[in-house]
């Protein structure tokens, strides 16, 4: 798999935060920050951390992130990781933005280098996945007709159980420009556990809850990010927070322990800290590192005004 050391993850962002190293195991909190060297592929180095809310965001390819957990956590570290990697479309498509026509570029992580490489990209990353979940842990995978068929046949051939397929509507999708095809208005999210053996958490009554005492089918229907959710910027994959709220709700506890290896924009986090949750986010692209930092203090502020006003209450 050495061909995918140089793969991108999917960008997302650090508000002038400087990256952290640490020398001795005394500078290393015990979950999960590692002393990580760089490479010629990626400098990995944690540039978000907050010890205090359990989150910790690193500049990393997440293959060569993933290799260094799986040595130091053979038996699996995270609860749940939620998944949103490269769809390979950006290839000089047309969509519609903001009432005009763009072309479909969302930047070189996205290019698609052949059917047969973008599955064995896959495999490599997914196959690291497996071995970072905990035996009973889940992974949950966004994807367009792109990409999302060739992640579930990897996690099939992976020996992963495949829980759910959700479909995420959206309401209120750009126009299809050519006329020749219908409008795409939908995305797939797979839900599988590490293997057949695996012995999910499924948070069913919460779920029940949230659809008015009924049970919660498979079919999404979300709005996309709004403005608010891009106040620092924004990324051109990047999911509503409600989403990653649904899913993050549906599958962990609180104090659970989440991973993002592709974290954009870091929505994954943002909604780890609003749940009580904490995470682990993997990153390489500069633009976006910046951006998820950003975010990932504001909502660090925002919870903690919330517990302020909490104790003034009291």
């Amino acid at each position: 798999m050495e061909r995918y050391k140089g793969a991108s993850t999917k960008p997302e962002g650090s508000r002038g935060v400087k990256p952290m190293k640490y020398k001795t195991s005394e500078d290393i909190p015990a979950i999960p920050l590692m002393v990580m060297e760089s490479s010629e592929y990626s400098p990995n180095h944690c540039v978000f951390r907050n010890d205090e809310y359990g989150v910790w965001l690193y500049q990393a390819n997440c293959i060569e992130f993933m290799d260094m957990l799986i040595a130091k956590y053979p038996e699996g570290k995270f609860d749940m990781i939620f998944a949103d990697p490269p769809y390979f479309l950006s290839n000089g498509g047309i969509t519609c933005h903001a009432g005009k026509m763009v072309k479909v570029d969302k930047g070189q992580w996205d290019k698609s280098n052949g059917a047969e490489m973008n599955h064995e990209f896959n495999i490599a990353w997914l196959s690291r996945c497996q071995k970072v979940l905990k035996p009973n842990g889940t992974i949950w995978v966004s994807g367009t007709h792109h990409v999302i068929h060739s992640v579930g046949y990897a996690m099939q051939q992976l020996g992963m159980k495949i829980l759910n397929d959700i479909t995420w509507e959206k309401p209120n999708p750009p126009p299809n420009l050519s006329c020749r095809y219908f409008t795409h208005s939908t995305e797939t999210i797979i839900w599988a556990s590490k293997n057949e053996k695996s012995k999910h958490f499924f948070n069913y009554d919460k779920m029940r809850q949230i659809n008015h005492g009924k049970q919660m089918k498979s079919v999404w229907t979300i709005p996309a990010p709004n403005g608010d959710e891009k106040e620092f910027g924004k990324h051109p994959t990047q999911k509503p927070l409600r989403l990653l709220e649904r899913i993050i709700l549906a599958s962990t506890e609180e104090g659970d322990l989440v991973f993002d290896p592709f974290s954009g924009s870091s929505t994954t986090g943002v909604s780890c800290i609003i749940l009580k949750r904490r995470f682990v986010g993997c990153e390489l692209e500069p633009e976006f590192i910046a951006l998820s930092s950003k975010r990932l203090e504001m909502a660090i502020k925002e919870r903690s005004s919330l517990l302020n006003f909490a104790e003034v209450g009291k």
